[in-house]
């Protein structure tokens, strides 16, 4: 991993408190790879607003532009024609979001803290207060005992925790995620579901989840977008009503509820793939 890799994912030092602003706006986008009779169409047209602190869900089959409008979300790419805002800016790199991937993309010779501690100083935090905040994102994320520890000494599992707390190092009020927890085993996939929808209530930011799981998508999101395949666009935007606290995570999985719009989603997901 390179260091503007890291500072893709760090900002400004994360306070304690919730966060504000971070709405997002598409505005007819569309996003194009490639040039003349080669270029695909990826995306659009995509018109998105999303209100600060919300959990959306960007839900779809392989290849149908997830990945593409997050990217174009976090800045790391323009869109070919429309425009994305986040809070009336455009998108900066490294300014506007906290990004985790779908690998935690770390630096394996340091510690788990060296690892949060080296964010915070991307983010500009001084030198005095490194070490006790990195301290305090680790509890967040549960690792609060494992800031010593290598990195390939701790499971998969953990090593995405670490890269969420990388990525709360971030001052920013935009949180995205781009399929983090695809490679791991269910468990461990569920545990840490539990984790970021408790971060995001916690934190207030907006969030912006990339997956291809109905179950994951109704289980975490506030709002589902279900896309078409390429170019993805718009099948079905969702609001999501189930409570999000107070009731556990098995609790909310055997609910009738979330069996009913999970089989919704997947229903969508299955006819936009086929669009």
């Amino acid at each position: 991993m390179s260091s503007s890799d890291l500072k893709s994912a760090a900002a400004v030092p994360d306070g304690s408190a919730p966060q504000t602003g971070g709405a997002i706006r598409i505005d007819r986008v569309t996003h194009r790879y490639g040039r003349g009779d080669a270029a695909v169409t990826a995306v659009g047209p995509v018109d998105l607003t999303v209100p600060a602190g919300e959990f959306l869900v960007l839900v779809g089959a392989s290849g149908c532009g997830k990945s593409t409008l997050l990217r174009l979300i976090a800045g790391f790419e323009r869109p070919t024609a429309g425009a994305v805002t986040v809070s009336g800016e455009r998108p900066s790199p490294g300014h506007t979001a906290g990004v985790v991937f779908q690998t935690p993309r770390l630096f394996p010779w340091r510690t788990v803290r060296g690892n949060v501690e080296l964010a915070l100083r991307y983010a500009g935090a001084g030198r005095a207060g490194r070490s006790a905040r990195a301290a305090e994102l680790l509890s967040r994320v549960g690792l609060d005992r494992a800031g010593d520890r290598r990195i390939w000494e701790i499971s998969g599992g953990q090593q995405q925790r670490v890269a969420i707390a990388r990525a709360l190092a971030a001052k920013n009020p935009l949180l995205l995620l781009d399929e983090p927890f695809a490679a791991l085993d269910a468990l461990t996939r569920e545990r840490l579901q539990e984790d970021i929808r408790q971060v995001a209530a916690q934190t207030g930011r907006t969030t912006v989840f990339v997956t291809h799981s109905a179950d994951e998508a109704v289980f975490l999101g506030s709002r589902i977008v279900v896309l078409t395949r390429h170019p993805g666009r718009v099948a079905l935007d969702l609001p999501i009503t189930l409570p999000r606290t107070g009731v556990g995570g098995d609790e909310l999985r055997g609910s009738r509820e979330f069996a009913a719009l999970r089989a919704q989603v997947a229903r969508a997901v299955k006819s936009a793939a086929a669009e």
